[in-house]
């Protein structure tokens, strides 16, 4: 932690200076302090809008994970549709989010709803791949003591390949708050009236306040990145031993 921060520091001096004798205009880029100030005299707006965009977040991530947890076990247990479904996964990574943006807000109106399926569609399916991942590796030797000891497919799945899954899982959940933030904005710039991305639009003449929004935006990433792995630890306490294998 002190690493990073000295880091962080070192970054924001760095910028700081150039910004300073550069002379860039700050409608291009604002110097940090002018940042910081902005995140200070705004912070009404920034806080209520970080609510709207928090909550959209949880959900879609929320909905990602339960999706893609599904998937994944589903993939395992039917390889025989496996590779024709998998591509299809794949290729919904590729469909540009403001190109249908526009059809699921003309669907699901201007709520909560287009939000979370662009947040979801866009955090599945790092979800799917590490878990899907976890449940191929699970150790086959495993798999035939259990049958052995006449155990059903779901008490093996109770018992070892849902254990095995669970570490994956949060991996996955990690990489899709990676981008659960970026998905929040594009859904947000493409129809919403309230939310981190609707401020970052609204303030293309105060680069200053943009950018404290888009601060506040990471830190809704590191908090919930941070929530997952404290989770992690306290539930699946294996998942360490498994990373260090």
């Amino acid at each position: 932690m002190i690493g990073a921060a000295l880091i962080v520091v070192g970054l924001l001096a760095v910028w700081e200076v150039y910004v300073d004798v550069s002379q860039i205009n700050s409608l291009i880029l604002p110097a940090p302090h002018a940042i910081g100030q902005a995140l200070w005299d705004d912070r009404g707006l920034l806080w209520s809008n970080l609510v709207v965009t928090a909550g959209e977040i949880v959900v879609g991530l929320t909905v990602a994970l339960a999706t893609g947890l599904v998937l994944a076990i589903a993939l395992h247990r039917f390889r025989t549709v496996r590779g024709s479904v998998y591509p299809l996964l794949v290729s919904s990574q590729t469909v540009p989010i403001p190109v249908i943006a526009p059809l699921l807000v003309f669907w699901l109106g201007f709520g909560l709803a287009p939000k979370v399926f662009i947040i979801a569609l866009v955090c599945f399916f790092p979800v799917v791949v590490p878990t899907l991942d976890a449940l191929d590796a699970v150790d086959v030797e495993q798999l035939k003591l259990m049958g052995t000891l006449g155990a059903s497919s779901l008490q093996i799945f109770r018992w070892v390949e849902a254990p095995a899954a669970l570490p994956g899982l949060f991996t996955g959940g990690r990489l899709a708050v990676a981008v659960a933030a970026i998905a929040a904005y594009l859904a947000e710039i493409s129809g919403a009236t309230h939310g981190l991305g609707v401020v970052v639009q609204q303030s293309q003449y105060d680069t200053a306040r943009a950018y404290a929004a888009v601060v506040v935006l990471s830190l809704i990433s590191l908090a919930l990145f941070g929530l997952l792995s404290l989770i992690e630890r306290r539930f699946v306490p294996w998942s360490r031993r498994v990373r260090h294998a």
